[in-house]
């Protein structure tokens, strides 16, 4: 079962999709170039539409009962993404009575159908008046999007806490700075005061779910930004260690984790001191019995043990 925090990259994902799409769309529009299945593509009502997806997303997270809703960012996001798929929705249907009708009812005229009831007559007005209420939703979504968009910063700002977005923005760097308008260290600075402490956040997140090498990227960013080195230093100091522990370079991976332990890692890393200790612990069993090996299971032994009396795990209070 997903988790909320999992299902608002959902939601981040498919705003960045739509904003692209309708901005293509409107794009389109206006050099003469659309074409329905681009319409179709932003908004229908299945989930092939990236605005339904987001819809149907935003309701599900941001409208948890008739009684027991959300009162806050989430609930005026959900309502602006509703407002923006009903606008997006009459945009279609007046395109396709435009590019769909407008040259049937066209064809029947030029054919000399009888129309005794002025059906033909009616029809034409209403492919006529289509193009100006096209023109009409168009704008009101070009504005709802605008609008929607300010919106969609105060929710990363509210979700600050939540490392899945954080990650989700840093690899979609190049769309985010396109939508929200600048690049993504000042999206970052809104949503965390700085980017250096987003790409922290990010960095510990990677390094939990056992991301060593994106961990050690997003580390290198936030140093680059001034986020503090000892931290950096630290943390650094552990994704190496496991990394190489994944590579089969036991000799740096006990070197590099007893820096880390060395460093004094705080109760927050509790997690990483789990992680650590059941790597070394496997050290032992994948080298072979020659001397040289047996001092390298010993020193990761030892490490391990270190590590399980000095960093206490979840729960659990310290030996030393």
């Amino acid at each position: 079962m997903r988790t909320i925090d999992s299902t608002l990259v959902d939601i981040a994902r498919d705003f960045l999709i739509a904003h692209q799409a309708l901005q293509q769309v409107v794009a389109h529009h206006r050099a003469g170039e659309l074409r329905f299945e681009e319409v179709v593509a932003l908004v229908g009502d299945d989930e092939k539409s990236v605005l339904f997806r987001l819809k149907e997303c935003c309701h599900r997270v941001f409208r948890a009962t008739d009684t027991d809703a959300e009162i806050g960012p989430g609930a005026l996001f959900d309502l602006a993404i509703g407002s923006l798929f009903h606008e997006a929705m009459k945009f279609r249907e007046n395109v396709y009575t435009r590019d769909v009708y407008g040259p049937r009812v066209s064809a029947l005229r030029k054919a000399g159908v009888a129309d005794e009831g002025g059906l033909l007559r009616e029809f034409e007005k209403i492919v006529a008046d289509s193009g100006v209420r096209l023109e009409e939703s168009l704008f009101e979504a070009e504005t709802l999007l605008r609008q929607t968009t300010g919106q969609f910063r105060v929710l990363l700002v509210a979700n600050a806490s939540n490392a899945y977005v954080t990650r989700f923005l840093i690899a979609q760097a190049d769309d985010v700075a396109g939508v929200m308008g600048k690049p993504l260290e000042g999206v970052l600075e809104d949503i965390h005061g700085s980017a250096a402490a987003g790409y922290a956040q990010a960095a510990a997140s990677y390094l939990s779910s056992g991301f060593f090498e994106a961990g050690v990227s997003a580390l290198e960013a936030a140093d680059r930004l001034g986020y503090p080195a000892e931290e950096i230093s630290r943390l650094g100091a552990y994704a190496q260690g496991m990394q190489a522990f994944l590579e089969g370079r036991f000799t740096d991976a006990i070197a590099s984790l007893g820096a880390w332990l060395e460093a004094r890692p705080g109760k927050g890393e509790a997690h990483f001191a789990r992680l650590a200790f059941s790597a070394l612990s496997k050290v032992g069993p994948l080298v072979v019995g020659e001397d040289e090996e047996r001092a390298l299971s010993d020193g990761a032994t030892a490490l391990a043990e270190r590590i399980r009396r000095e960093v206490p795990f979840e729960g659990e209070a310290s030996a030393a």
